[in-house]
């Protein structure tokens, strides 16, 4: 399956960076599967935990594979002429926005997000409004790769 960049790029156009979500959405299914392991281990001291232990593994499985799909089908770009945001795959939703129409970029991270990098990204646009990315990974490298343009 080819990019959404990839086919609405204009002629001319060229993607300079791209980025996605960060691989912290995946936090909730770890820790299921944390705790599927911690009832399994308890098995032999209360034998009902081996069904809280499948509970927790099937949910993990659930949510593993959303943030996946989640994560799958979410595009950001800048390019030359354009910042590109893409979420979704049957329902979609997109925004566009031209670089000389951003007025500002800003980033929100918090303490974890610092460490292991990732964050919420604010584009506002002179007469466009404000887009609000989350869990964008490498945030501050993709706020530069807007700004420099």
């Amino acid at each position: 399956m080819a990019r959404y960049i990839d086919q609405i790029l204009q002629p001319g156009e060229k993607v300079l960076y791209s980025t996605t979500l960060h691989g912290i959405i995946y936090l909730p299914a770890i820790l299921c599967w944390l705790a599927a392991a911690g009832c399994f281990v308890a098995v032999g001291l209360m034998p009902p935990l081996l069904i809280g232990s499948a509970v927790f593994a099937v949910i993990g499985l659930v949510l593993v594979l959303r943030a996946w799909f989640q994560r799958w089908t979410t595009e950001t770009d800048v390019t030359n002429m354009r910042v590109v945001h893409k979420e979704g795959f049957i329902k979609r939703r997109t925004f566009e926005m031209s670089l000389d129409k951003v007025e500002s970029v800003d980033v929100d991270q918090s303490i974890p997000g610092r460490i292991f990098g990732w964050g919420d990204v604010t584009i506002r646009g002179v007469g466009e409004g404000k887009e609000i990315i989350k869990f964008i990974g490498s945030p501050i490298e993709f706020r530069n790769h807007i700004t420099t343009q």
